[in-house]
């Protein structure tokens, strides 16, 4: 049987490859594409979004962007939604949004699709949370549960009507029944 040689690519590289979609991320050295979402999934993604948006965005204390490539420590994630604190977003020198994030989210929430790796999606939270990152959400739409993923990589299970941590300062309080409820119309 004759292997192919793997392609070792350095960040710097996977940077300048064409973009794909759905997105591909570099973790650890390696490329992998994300899932194609379905509905389920573009639903909260798009839900999760506008609802923090309504609140964080308009008194300036964070901005929810959807499908936003983060780099920081050697790695480039694509995580469903990254929250930033509206200090940390890169600015070019004119005052608008930079295109480049080179930076871990303050908020990274990762939803679950059918065809997705449960340990795949909560390595990359677990990586943000090492990198500094806030708070980590993993929502997970066929158990109808979210893992919560805090500083120091802890992972707390949250169900049915239970709190769901919140990214300090953006005044929202959601259970996790209200989170599964967007998927009624």
């Amino acid at each position: 049987m004759v292997q192919t040689p793997v392609q070792v690519l350095t960040l710097s590289e996977f940077l300048y490859l064409p973009e794909t979609q759905p997105a591909s991320e570099f973790i650890h050295g390696k490329v992998s594409q994300k899932s194609m979402p379905q509905g389920e999934h573009s639903r909260l993604q798009y839900k999760f979004c506008w609802t923090v948006n309504e609140l964080a965005e308009s008194s300036q204390v964070a901005i929810a962007f959807l499908g936003l490539r983060c780099v920081f420590e050697g790695n480039a994630i694509v995580p469903d939604v990254a929250v930033f604190r509206s200090r940390r977003i890169p600015r070019t020198e004119s005052g608008r949004i930079a295109n480049r994030f080179e930076s871990y989210p303050d908020w990274a929430v990762e939803i679950l699709s059918p065809d997705q790796s449960t340990t795949k999606v909560l390595e990359n939270l677990l990586l943000c949370s090492m990198a500094g990152t806030e708070l980590g959400w993993l929502i997970d739409a066929k158990e109808e549960t979210i893992l919560g993923v805090f500083p120091e990589q802890r992972v707390q299970l949250f169900r049915e009507d239970e709190k769901l941590p919140i990214l300090e300062g953006i005044g929202l309080e959601l259970k996790v029944n209200d989170v599964f409820n967007w998927l009624n119309l």
